[in-house]
């Protein structure tokens, strides 16, 4: 599910070359630079139940990562029924298929307001949640730890910060700045005092394969992310670095009243029941990601 995005694009890369047979569920055909020979791309919307059971029907998987949900937040309806009712109508089919594993790719902002380091173990309530996608990826984990309750459904969740690489949209932070810095432009942005934590997308994959495989990981929640928050200014000024370019102007852009300014995971967890850490260094991915910009002709 979400097979045609940039985590879905990485993971079935990956999963090709592991020789897996792969049917990638979305509501949208691939972008031209993220399609895969080989992959079984259908065209569905999640949040449909009945046109979603006519298109599994006769089809058996083992393996189901769940990508899916509508990317414009905006959008609170759209966000709530892709994420939330999404889910549900994704588990209650595969609840019947005797799958070897489910993997809900969750969200940081599960946990709200918490202060950070997040732990897996905090009491997050969805009352609480001021966003409507943070309470549809929250809705969405508390429903599938009790299909794991009541009928051991092999479901893990996966709680991701920032993830970036090659690839990705121009919609957020990171393409945002590489593409402003290698265009050489003038950009707006906030003064960025606000601390971050990203993980590259190879290393997300890498998390979810463990999931995949691993006993261990059936109805856990784990966070995936570095663990080491970063200063978003001190990133924009490293990329204007790297791409010899670029005009941030910083300050231009006002903090929400409401908007978190430190945010990362503990990762211990993940690090001792999956012996999963991050192996990609920070400067390293932004290196393959600005490659990866001019490689895709973004600039001029």
């Amino acid at each position: 599910m979400g097979g045609t995005g940039f985590i879905g694009y990485h993971l079935a890369k990956t999963a090709l070359k592991k020789n897996f047979q792969i049917t990638s569920l979305s509501s949208k055909k691939p972008k031209k630079f993220r399609k895969l020979p080989k992959v079984k791309y259908i065209l569905c919307d999640i949040s449909k139940k009945k046109i979603l059971e006519k298109k599994l029907k006769k089809k058996n998987y083992d393996y189901v990562v769940n990508l899916g949900g509508y990317v414009d937040h905006t959008n609170k309806s759209k966000t709530y029924h892709s994420h939330y009712n999404g889910c549900k109508n994704l588990a209650s089919i595969f609840l019947k298929k005797k799958i070897i594993s489910f993997v809900q790719i969750g969200s940081s902002v599960e946990y709200g307001k918490y202060n950070s380091p997040h732990k897996e173990t905090l009491n997050c309530n969805p009352i609480k949640q001021t966003s409507t996608y943070g309470k549809a990826k929250l809705l969405s984990t508390l429903y599938l730890l009790k299909l794991f309750e009541k009928f051991k459904f092999p479901v893990t969740i996966l709680r991701l910060y920032l993830s970036y690489g090659p690839r990705q949209d121009i919609n957020r932070f990171l393409p945002i700045i590489i593409n402003g810095c290698i265009n050489n432009l003038k950009f707006p942005c906030s003064a960025g005092s606000q601390y971050r934590d990203f993980i590259h997308v190879k290393d997300v994959v890498r998390a979810i394969f463990k999931s995949l495989t691993n006993q261990k990981a059936r109805g856990e929640i784990f966070n995936v992310g570095s663990g080491k928050p970063r200063k978003l200014k001190s990133i924009i000024l490293l990329i204007k670095r790297m791409s010899k370019g670029g005009k941030p102007e910083f300050g231009k852009i006002k903090l929400r009243k409401d908007e978190i300014k430190i945010l990362f995971p503990n990762i211990q967890k993940i690090k001792k029941k999956l012996n999963w850490k991050p192996t990609i260094s920070f400067n390293q991915g932004i290196k393959s990601t600005i490659k990866d910009f001019y490689e895709r002709k973004f600039y001029g």
